[in-house]
């Protein structure tokens, strides 16, 4: 218990290391660590010597119990409840936040995200006034929610004065504590197995039945604690073989309860099914079911159990031995007493999920009652307690059709919540139910959405289209809604034009968009256009459809679906296809803004992703870093897989060949496997630039022609700038002529300075008046936001005038060029640059590297955010972290600046260097 030093024998191994976790946290580093080991291996009494020792701490604990798992934030209100007092101290969304998830408030549903940010920011605030010891055992029977949030803050631990320990039984299925620090937690050495089982076993004890003992235990004290009570001269110790050491030592606790008197036996059962532990709520249901206070007298005398307060059960194996020992009318009898003393007002769906676990036969008012407790908890954030409800409330749905309805919202909810493998199981259960011409219309939609999550774009696309035809006299909206996903699909899968085509052929089919069109259907039916008719012929809808996307109201109720669609799939591809890079910019912000306060992780990796791309045109190495790190840091969160192009294509702009060649291998291998030909084509892009930029223009011009002749939607103009380079190099005149050719027609299309400058450098390498067109070229590209298109053309025009014998002029542009390709991190090109000065005559001066250069990623997130006036608790909320954190950075960020305070890192290039945070 607190404050008392439980007795230990040996573990002076894992006393040490808890020791210094104390230690850490008290010098101001958080700490986490994982106590993994079998059932009964002494886990929990590692947790009790860590309290003891934690007498400057304040300590919250939290423990996961098998039957509360169904409950959404159960284990995450344990450790809280005790500081439920200082939510006015967080920041408004993130009260609001964890108000709603613990159903102290009403309000929109919280992301998990948002929640783990409030709970990290409240004990954090916390820990201000004392170092603070999160204790979390059982951590594989938490909710999944608990599991996620309490995960998420142990990772996000850094400048606090907070260790978080975590107890796991091996084989509990936790992807999110992968990764963190570990300690296993085995078995005690002979001498130390040998001192317990002495201090427990009164009296001589024969040596064969002594070295049984412990070759049967293996070390677990809780066996050497519990295997000798039942030992008995008939039947020695009971079964082994091939039953599990805590199977066997459960079986020791059933025998425990074997002699106990009926009614003591219900009673324990009573405690057993009431996971809260709640006297009240035992008492209580021990009144429904006839029982006095006798049987307490017996129980409390096994020793397995403690009346208080709150009823506590020596070990949790008692808890399953109690539970699992009792017959099922037993069990049914128990739950339907604790379902009538609950309050339906204040728990109504621990209610519920007793009312449904003392029902055998389907029951259509219990099964409402659960499908109510599952809009609760949708509504608080917790999608997988919603489905266990809509799930269990399926199984007692009386009518196949309602039956079927409630599996697919379960279903639904399975795929929100990232357990694919689940909701595809519910949806063959789904299939086989009743016919239903819409309902089988929303399981193959469900289906290909599935698909598509697990990045497989080809089934995807092929089960959008199905859906969408289903649909389509059913609900026309939905059907294109349903299309456009469809052709988002088939644009990640698709490596080739034909394949695109076949499915806006397909498209084709679906109903006419309403009057006036929605933002969707006009991004549709100009991706349909592109896809048959060709660019030119789409260039006029494609703006139109930028245009309507740019001006959408993300508050209407009627269009939040539709951005989403948009902004994720099919947004970014109309921007750059349009040659609108200020555009593109501006909406990849507003993307990465909108997911981030949503707390969409993975709608925020994809979006991430399209803003880095749009730094790296604007020559913004280091944002484009700090995006892609953070969507490296988010997979990490999630336990998803990077999106990582960006990464990719960052390499391959700063001419780092070798980690640039293993990223494109790794990411077209993965890409291939998965049906994302889109992202091959990706690397075939980066390529191109990192070998250009290297002057190896033979594999370039490879790279860049199968980007070519897929003519690739979204980033056709760059990859036919890199072509025209790549050609004109090697002496192709063939494709450099092809080159030329589509990019005058894109240009005249799209009419954006963008298209015209990068048109104006391909027709001054095809030879068309280039002195002019490098000219045109760069009065263009001034214009806009692509600024290492700039300094390309500017290094271009210069290697072209000394070429021609115009030596100080071409020493203008290659100066331009070096000091621009330098200042932005593009080493291979300013190299470049510095060898045709070179051959000018003149030495290029090695430019000093700027001092932002010295920064991470997330120490320049941070910086240019203090630098554009937010505060600390608002950086914290947009990169997850805790206000102590953020200041721990920036004093280092200042000490590498060589600056003081805010007010100097206004002036330095931070302020203002770029939206999208």
């Amino acid at each position: 218990m607190p404050g008392r030093e439980p007795a230990l024998i040996g573990r002076h191994s894992e006393r040490a290391t808890l020791d210094r976790l104390l230690a850490g946290a008290r010098s101001e580093r958080g700490q986490v660590l994982v106590l993994r080991g079998e059932a009964g291996i002494g886990k929990s009494a590692l947790l009790e010597y860590v309290d003891a020792q934690a007498r400057d701490f304040r300590v919250a604990r939290a423990a996961g119990v098998e039957s509360e798992q169904v409950m959404a934030y159960a284990g995450l209100h344990q450790l809280c409840a005790p500081f439920l007092d200082r939510l006015d101290r967080l920041p408004e969304p993130q009260r609001d936040a964890l108000g709603t998830a613990f159903g102290l408030s009403s309000g929109p549903r919280p992301t998990r995200f948002l929640v783990g940010l409030a709970v990290l920011t409240l004990l954090a605030d916390v820990a201000e006034e004392q170092p603070l010891l999160c204790l979390v055992d059982d951590v594989q029977w938490l909710d999944r929610m608990s599991e996620v949030v309490l995960t998420f803050v142990a990772r996000r631990l850094l400048a606090e004065r907070i260790a978080v320990v975590f107890a796991l039984r091996d084989g509990g299925h936790e992807p999110g504590l992968a990764g963190l620090p570990e300690l296993p937690v085995g078995g005690l050495g002979e001498a130390e197995a040998d001192a317990l089982l002495a201090s427990v076993v009164k009296g001589p004890l024969d040596g064969r039945v002594r070295d049984r003992l412990l070759a049967e235990t293996h070390g677990n004290p809780l066996a050497l604690l519990e295997l000798p009570r039942a030992w008995t001269a008939a039947d020695g110790f009971g079964p082994s073989g091939t039953v599990p050491l805590a199977g066997r030592i459960e079986q020791c606790f059933v025998k425990q309860l074997e002699p106990l008197p009926a009614d003591t036996r219900r009673l324990l059962l009573i405690a057993a099914a009431e996971p809260l532990g709640d006297a009240t709520l035992l008492w209580g249901a021990a009144g429904e079911l006839g029982l006095g206070a006798d049987p307490a007298t017996a129980a409390e005398a096994t020793g397995l159990i403690e009346f208080g307060r709150r009823i506590r059960f020596r070990h949790p194996l008692v808890r399953s031995a109690v539970y699992r020992s009792a017959s099922p009318r037993d069990r049914q009898d128990v739950h339907r007493a604790l379902a009538a003393v609950t309050d339906p007002e204040r728990d109504p769906d621990r209610r519920a999920w007793h009312r449904a676990q003392a029902t055998v036969s389907p029951d259509e008012d219990v099964a409402a009652d659960l499908e109510r407790s599952a809009d609760r908890a949708r509504a608080r954030g917790g999608l997988v307690a919603a489905a266990a409800f809509f799930e269990q409330a399926a199984l007692l749905t009386p009518g196949p059709a309602r039956r079927v309805d409630r599996e697919l919202a379960a279903a639904a909810l399975k795929r929100d919540a990232g357990a694919l493998d689940e909701a595809l199981g519910l949806l063959d259960s789904v299939a086989a139910g009743p016919p239903d011409a819409g309902r089988a219309a929303d399981a193959e939609r469900l289906r290909g959405q599935i698909a598509f999550d697990r990045r497989r774009g080809g089934d995807a696309a092929r089960l959008l289209l199905g859906a969408a035809e289903r649909l389509t006299p059913l609900d026309a909206n939905r059907a294109r809604e349903t299309y456009l996903e469809a052709l988002a699909a088939a644009l990640w899968a698709g490596g080739d034009a034909a394949g695109l085509v076949a499915a806006a052929e397909a498209t084709r089919a679906a109903p006419p968009a309403p009057v006036p069109p929605r933002a969707v259907d006009l991004v549709l039916d100009a991706l349909v256009t592109r896809f048959t008719g060709g660019h030119q012929a789409a260039a006029p809808l494609l703006a139109k459809a930028l245009a309507a996307v740019r001006d959408l109201d993300v508050g209407a109720e009627d269009t939040g679906r539709a951005l989403w669609l948009l902004g994720n799939r099919a947004g970014g591809m109309i921007a750059t296809e349009a040659a609108d890079f200020a555009a593109a910019r501006a909406f990849a912000a507003r993307q990465v803004q909108l997911a981030r306060d949503a707390g969409a992780l993975v709608q925020l990796q994809f979006a991430l992703n399209f803003l880095a791309v749009n730094e790296l045109l604007a020559g913004e190495l280091t944002a484009a870093a700090a995006s892609a790190e953070e969507d490296r840091v988010i997979a990490d969160l999630t336990g998803n897989a990077p999106v990582g192009y960006a990464a990719m294509l960052l390499e391959a702009f700063r001419g780092r060949e070798a980690q640039a060649a293993e990223l494109f291998e790794d990411t077209a291998r993965q890409a291939s496997a998965r049906g994302q030909l889109r992202l091959v084509s990706l690397a075939d892009y980066g390529r191109a630039v990192l070998y250009n930029g290297l002057g190896r223009h033979d594999a370039a011009l490879a790279a860049a022609r199968r980007v070519f002749d897929h003519d690739v939607v979204g980033f056709q103009g760059l990859a036919t700038a890199e072509l025209a380079e790549a050609a004109s190099r090697t002496g192709d005149e063939d494709l450099l002529l092809a080159a030329a050719t589509r990019s005058s027609e894109r240009a005249k299309a799209a009419g954006t300075a963008e298209a015209r400058g990068l048109d104006a450098r391909v027709r001054a390498l095809a030879g068309t008046g280039a002195d002019r067109s490098y000219r045109e070229s760069i009065e263009c590209l001034e214009r806009t936001t692509l600024r290492v298109d700039l300094a390309r053309t500017h290094l271009l025009y210069g290697e072209w005038l000394r070429r021609e014998g115009r030596r100080v002029d071409a020493r203008t542009h290659l100066h331009t060029a070096h000091e621009q390709l330098s200042a932005m991190g593009l080493a291979a090109f300013a190299d470049r640059a510095r060898r045709e000065l070179q051959a000018t005559g003149e030495t290029a001066r090695k430019r000093t590297a700027e001092p932002t250069g010295e920064l991470t990623s997330q120490e320049f997130q941070i910086a240019r955010l203090a630098a554009d006036g937010y505060s600390n608790p608002e950086i914290g909320t947009r990169l997850f972290l805790s206000p102590r954190t953020v200041e721990w950075h920036l004093r280092k960020i200042f000490t590498k600046l060589g600056i003081s305070s805010r007010r100097q890192l206004r002036d330095t290039a931070l302020a203002g260097a770029g939206p999208g945070l």
